[in-house]
């Protein structure tokens, strides 16, 4: 009897922690549609675990972690590089889908309302040996085709991509500006929990509607918030310059960075913005 206890608590707990899955997925983005010749390619990550899932780049992990762990030594890092900002998480049960991300400098947590209808295709073929199934969606502005393994019974996928009978090991837009390829997998041992940068003013709740308004005033004029904040100041070689001047050449540079990240994955909210207002 006692045997046959410990066997049963064996399987319970290597049925939790099996439970507790890290997916890597690589994500490659056209971010400028005048040059489809250079996409960028990012790391994704996509732990799950029992109660919630979390989304976020490889590259930006290493650098939150890192400096987290330089704080703790009384140590000043500099963050390193990454491509995606964002940070999505997926309540499994409710199915509420939420991000923190940084406009400006400000850090923001959004709650956004994903209602995704899957369309299931009689299509399968075959990704890291698992055989998989085709179905589309529309979703921020575009058509999607995706391709998900019932083997692994997971409902959910990369991005704010979820609900189909099975997890989602690749899918990519129509027009194949934005591909998400599952790459590998592994259990992981306990409930994965995101390291946010402790160093990072908090982050303030906003509506999905409200984020999208603070998005594309930020594009029209990126530096906003750092007006009165560049004080008056000579470079290295002495040449004196105006705090609004020094402004005026970041917000010009800024600006050509932005004109050049036209193909954003939800394109629909830069669509919407085009458009002219009704009177």
């Amino acid at each position: 009897m006692k045997s046959s206890l410990n066997l049963f608590f064996i399987f319970l707990i290597s049925l939790i922690s099996a439970q507790n899955k890290e997916f890597t997925y690589e994500y490659q983005f056209v971010s400028d549609s005048t040059n489809r010749k250079n996409p960028s390619t990012e790391i994704m990550i996509l732990n799950v675990g029992t109660e919630k899932s979390y989304y976020y780049s490889l590259d930006k992990y290493v650098s939150d972690s890192t400096i987290n762990q330089e704080m703790k030594k009384g140590l000043f890092a500099m963050p390193r590089p990454f491509n995606i900002n964002e940070i999505i998480s997926k309540d499994l049960k409710s199915k509420e889908i939420s991000f923190e991300t940084k406009v400006g400098d400000a850090n923001y947590h959004v709650e956004q309302n994903v209602n995704l209808k899957w369309n299931l295709l009689n299509e399968f073929d075959e990704i890291l040996n698992h055989k998989v199934q085709k179905a589309t969606t529309e979703f921020g502005g575009r058509i999607w085709n995706a391709w998900f393994a019932k083997d692994i019974p997971i409902q959910d996928g990369p991005y704010k991509f979820s609900g189909l009978p099975g997890l989602i090991l690749k899918i990519e837009d129509k027009t194949l500006s934005h591909t998400f390829v599952l790459k590998g997998i592994k259990n992981t041992q306990s409930p994965f929990e995101y390291p946010y940068r402790k160093d990072e003013t908090r982050e303030t709740k906003l509506s999905h509607e409200a984020y999208i308004k603070t998005y594309l005033q930020n594009r029209t004029d990126p530096t906003a918030h750092l007006v009165g904040k560049i004080p008056d100041q000579r470079d290295s070689q002495g040449n004196f310059q105006t705090g609004e001047q020094i402004i005026r050449e970041i917000r010009q540079k800024l600006l050509e960075k932005i004109s050049k990240d036209n193909n954003i994955i939800e394109i629909d909210i830069l669509k919407n913005a085009a458009k002219p207002k009704k009177k």
